[in-house]
């Protein structure tokens, strides 16, 4: 029975060191055909950043200079979560429909497909981090004892962008439509997420719904630690959990029981 046991367990971490793999290789091959037509590859997740944060800076940092100290680090905080989100949650919609002769052909989990999107996000994240360091220096922000909590906010926002993509690459086999019905709302999310002014000017309900914004939470959150050097407050914290936790169980759950009925429409 032991023998068994082990054997199973052999099996068992044999087969997910064989799914890494996989999601290593299709995340390379995202990478690839990302930057296949482009002279500087990769730097442009690097430059991206860079003069996204020139250009809002040139326009905004006149309007709000009063408002928001050091506004370029400021907008850099919300525009490398958001990208990260946005990044991971768009790709990972077509996934199923863009890769299915691979899930016909090959009996692979097709979470893999979601998680390599996702996954792929996530490491055009670290390459952004590369221009959001040198700007720190810049600028003169000092780091702290504080930034180590960084990773725990990318991990909340990692889950929720999970969640959202697995609903996302559900629906999107169904309804094509879905796609434009989310670009959409990503441009109302955004203006909802105080990437670029200070939440602190609203008033009324406005500011209620914003400081509910799961996304304006993680942005919000890294500039308290980035800016200020602090934690965020518990509040914020709890809040991200359960955002981050919750939508990658429900989304998951959409997922998982609509799997046959996705099979069967591709």
């Amino acid at each position: 029975m032991e023998k068994i046991n082990k054997k199973t367990k052999d099996e068992r971490r044999e087969q997910r060191k064989q799914y890494f793999f996989v999601i290593h290789e299709l995340t390379t091959r995202e990478i690839k055909r990302k930057y296949a037509r482009s002279y500087l590859g990769i730097i442009w997740s690097v430059l991206n950043p860079l003069l996204s944060m020139l250009v809002i800076s040139l326009i905004f940092s006149q309007l709000f200079k009063r408002d928001i100290e050091n506004f370029p680090i400021y907008y850099l905080c919300g525009y490398i979560l958001w990208q990260m989100f946005t990044g991971a949650t768009n790709a990972a919609m077509t996934t199923l429909v863009d890769n299915k002769m691979l899930l016909i052909k090959v009996k692979l989990p097709m979470e893999i497909f979601v998680l390599a999107r996702v996954y792929t996000a996530l490491v055009n994240l670290g390459y952004s981090l590369a221009a959001f360091v040198v700007m720190l220096f810049v600028f003169g922000v000092r780091p702290s004892w504080a930034l180590l909590f960084f990773p725990v906010i990318v991990l909340f926002l990692l889950l929720f962008s999970l969640g959202i993509a697995y609903i996302l690459a559900t629906a999107y086999v169904f309804f094509g439509d879905v796609k434009h019905l989310y670009s959409v709302l990503l441009t109302l999310w955004m203006y909802c997420s105080a990437i670029f002014y200070p939440v602190e000017s609203l008033h009324g309900m406005i500011r209620i719904v914003i400081s509910y914004n799961p996304i304006f939470n993680f942005i919000d959150s890294l500039r308290q630690v980035v800016m200020y050097g602090q934690l965020p407050p518990v509040i914020e914290v709890v809040r991200m959990a359960v955002w981050g936790i919750g939508m990658y169980l429900i989304g998951y759950h959409v997922f998982k029981k609509h799997k046959n009925e996705v099979m069967q429409k591709i």
